[in-house]
């Protein structure tokens, strides 16, 4: 059962492997680990914690992610995504129960994977999805602009609100020649070369450039600071006093963003070398990922889409490209950390700046008004959410009110059709033409799915009657689902008609609704005889029911 579960890429992968693939996995390996070296001090910092807790982050889940993970090149570390929720917890519970809650989403990841609930990701609906990317971006580029305008030491809430309060009523502590520095570093992202981006990343150039401005010039600007010249030993954090209860929902929310994000990520890179990923594998690199991060004083991790994208067009072929990328993280920890006391908080902001303005989905603002109402008033509630509120609470809400729509349109295509009516929408064996229908016999089709949005119809088609039938047919054969709702609504249909003496009976239920009439015990109850195959036996059972209860003729004389 391991062997079935336990399938990381890298095994797959090393069957053949050569020293040309080697040599050019050496090369991307190198080139994503410079590319991510910058973005990682920057969401350390940005996340409430330390530019060397993003760097041991892209190491140690990076490693793991590559080692253990069910893509080719897929590429993990820290990424921009996690930062509202990150932040959030620093801010109310402080670093060590950052931790603690990595640790638990890494768990829940491992479980995932176990469960193989990896497809089940697939099914977020894409306004939800879109929603909360825009907001986080939002978000992003919200807590960049303090590090942008040089007002050092100022502290800000965590709320969007209170953030933009706090900038604006401070704006007298605006650092000029930060802005400046900051500007230039944006600029620089911006209007780098195409055709040097392969081989130069413009944010390790803009790192060191700005960074040895600041030692040579001696510029008064606000730096990362010092970074230890070596990796922590791993250890559990304090479990003394954790208010565990608080920390479940945004472990979940973390667990859920990590295994959205990664297998988008895996997916995209499927594309780009024509692979397939194993998404649950993929979860179970993730969260075991995560727990060592945490252990190492990290942050949360998931595949990077920038830095995959890197990796693949630095030529990758296997996930040793991704491992080579950790290990050249913790080359230049081990050799060049004391020149990060250099690096410019104003250079690394106008870096996530950039990465905030370009995950954004700002095209579908201008296109909500070709989408259908319902997912985009999702899509805003979402966005909405997560910017004013947390993400938390915007990936439940966005799921419940994505569900509830679903349901409902679900149900808006439910049909409840009398079989003498509307005959064009029927097979010739469903209709009653041709056929002898017992008087007192009345026969209803049901089209779709039969769920508790769709339910009141049957209730009001049945309203219409007068006289409650001496028999009602319920034709199922082309009922596609049925919910507790809707076997609820059959048995009190049930019970209204054996209390009046009549007779339900149902035809043509098959597969899942079959099934569930089934467990649900209906079949037992309105009985095995007048469950029929089809609409002809169904009839000529609904003739025997009214035979029968015909009173018997007096004896003749």
């Amino acid at each position: 059962m391991l062997k079935n579960f336990f399938q990381p890429k890298l095994l797959e992968t090393l069957r053949g492997y050569r020293g040309e693939d080697f040599r050019a996995d050496l090369f991307a390996g190198v080139t994503v680990g410079i590319v991510a070296l910058p973005l990682a001090m920057a969401l350390g910092i940005s996340s409430g914690v330390t530019a060397a807790a993003g760097l041991y982050t892209a190491i140690v889940a990076g490693f793991l992610i590559s080692a253990l993970g069910g893509s080719r090149v897929q590429v993990g570390g820290p990424t921009a995504a996690f930062l509202p929720i990150v932040g959030g917890i620093v801010a109310l519970h402080g670093p060590r129960n950052l931790l603690i809650a990595t640790i638990m989403a890494g768990v829940i990841l491992v479980a995932m994977g176990w469960a193989r609930l990896g497809v089940m990701i697939k099914y977020i609906p894409f306004p939800v999805t879109a929603g909360f990317t825009s907001g986080i971006a939002f978000y992003i580029f919200s807590t960049q602009v303090k590090d942008f305008l040089g007002m050092g030491d100022l502290k800000t809430p965590a709320d969007f609100v209170g953030k933009v309060s706090a900038l604006a009523s401070h704006l007298d502590r605006v650092h000029w020649p930060t802005v400046v520095l900051g500007v230039a570093s944006l600029l620089a992202v911006y209007f780098w070369p195409e055709s040097w981006k392969r081989r130069v990343p413009a944010s390790i150039v803009i790192v060191i450039v700005a960074s040895t401005a600041v030692a040579a010039l001696g510029l008064q600007t606000p730096t990362i600071g010092e970074i230890p010249r070596s990796l922590p030993m791993p250890r559990w954090p304090d479990l003394s006093g954790v208010e565990w209860g608080s920390l479940i929902r945004p472990a979940f929310t973390i667990a859920l963003l990590a295994a959205i994000e990664s297998l988008l990520c895996a997916v995209v890179a499927d594309g780009m070398i024509d692979d397939r990923h194993d998404s649950n594998q993929e979860l179970l690199a993730q969260g075991v990922a995560n727990v060592a991060s945490a252990l190492f004083g990290g942050v949360p991790a998931t595949g990077a889409i920038a830095r995959t994208g890197t990796n693949v067009r630095s030529g990758a072929r296997s996930p040793i490209a991704g491992m080579i990328h950790a290990v050249t993280l913790l080359v230049i920890v081990l050799v060049a950390a004391p020149m990060a006391k250099y690096v410019p908080l104003a250079c690394l902001a106008a870096i996530l700046i950039s990465v905030a303005l370009n995950m954004g989905e700002w095209h579908h603002f201008l296109r909500l008004g070709r989408w259908p109402r319902s997912d985009a008033l999702v899509f805003i509630i979402v966005f909405f959410l997560t910017v004013l509120v947390d993400l938390t609470v915007a990936v439940e809400v966005g799921l419940v009110l994505a569900a509830v729509l679903f349901i409902r349109r679900v149900s808006e295509t439910t049909q409840i059709i009398s079989a003498d009516e509307r005959a064009q929408e029927l097979g010739p064996e469903d209709h009653l033409a041709g056929k002898s229908v017992p008087e007192g016999v009345v026969v209803f089709h049901l089209f779709g799915a039969f769920l508790f949005g769709a339910v009141d119809k049957l209730e009001g088609t049945l309203s219409r009657y007068q006289t409650t039938p001496q028999v009602l047919i319920l034709g199922m054969k082309r009922v596609m689902a049925i919910d507790a709702t809707g076997l609820n609504a059959i048995e009190e249909l049930r019970v209204k008609l054996t209390s009046k003496g009549r007779h339900l009976l149902l035809s043509g239920p098959h597969t899942q609704p079959l099934l569930a009439l089934q467990q649900h015990g209906l079949i037992e109850r309105i009985g095995e005889a007048n469950t029929c195959e089809n609409l002809d036996a169904a009839l000529k059972r609904a003739a025997e029911l009214i035979a029968a209860a015909q009173p018997a003729a007096p004896p003749t004389a």
